[in-house]
């Protein structure tokens, strides 16, 4: 297996789908067989590339997209192997890597009753359920983990507005789940590509264009790199 951005990212992802967990950075040394130094820097380059989010302090694994590897409000459950989603956009996006009849449990706001959602293929057992988005796309990345958080379920508008009121947040664009679950799909289908490349910024703006998440919201300035 090549060490390069495609080759650690599609071992991470592989991991966590079939174990649940990402690999440690020494496992990652034995599978490659390569020093801890070269792991670590590789790793670094991924989260440059916005394929991994890292722990600061000890350089392990907190997310690649859609995963997180440590608890949110978002539990995707297929059989007896559990994940966890950062937002409502990424448990859509499991459910679609993982395949299969899943189901994602979540809490309304993170603050009300808990909702366990069935997805199938494009089937959404409560397609009408509201996912909320307060962060503009092209802040994301200045903290991603916390932009992921705040991508919570709702019931209906009238509650995203008083949970923005009682939390003293922006309120931003609204997708119903029927809207979201085919961009999620779009969005995350080719992660465990082993060829996997993510998004450009151009290439992300066609994929939003396409669904028709547009407005201030899904705005991105035109500019090299990846999304």
């Amino acid at each position: 297996m090549k060490l390069d951005i495609a080759g650690l990212h599609h071992a991470v992802i592989t991991s966590v789908v079939e174990n649940g967990f990402a690999p440690s950075i020494t496992s990652l040394a034995e599978l490659f067989n390569c020093p801890l130094k070269k792991i670590r820097s590789s790793l670094q380059e991924l989260q440059e590339y916005h394929g991994v989010v890292l722990h600061e302090n000890s350089g392990e694994i907190w997310v690649i997209h859609p995963f997180s590897l440590a608890p949110t409000n978002f539990l995707v459950r297929q059989g007896g192997q559990d994940w966890w989603g950062n937002c409502g956009w990424c448990s859509l996006g499991i459910a679609t890597l993982v395949g299969g009849r899943v189901e994602i449990i979540t809490t309304l706001g993170a603050d009300d009753r808990q909702v366990v959602i069935e997805v199938e293929g494009k089937h959404v057992s409560q397609p009408g359920l509201l996912v909320h988005f307060p962060t503009p796309m092209a802040k994301i990345w200045d903290n991603v983990v916390y932009s992921c958080s705040m991508m919570l379920v709702f019931e209906t508008e009238d509650h995203i507005d008083k949970w923005c009121s009682r939390h003293h947040m922006p309120k931003g664009d609204i997708k119903r789940l029927d809207e979201l679950q085919p961009f999620a799909a779009a969005w995350y289908g080719k992660y465990l590509d082993v060829n996997w490349k993510k998004w450009t910024v151009s290439e992300a703006c066609e994929l939003m264009d396409r669904h028709g998440f547009s407005g201030p919201t899904w705005a991105l300035e035109e500019r090299a790199g990846r999304f």
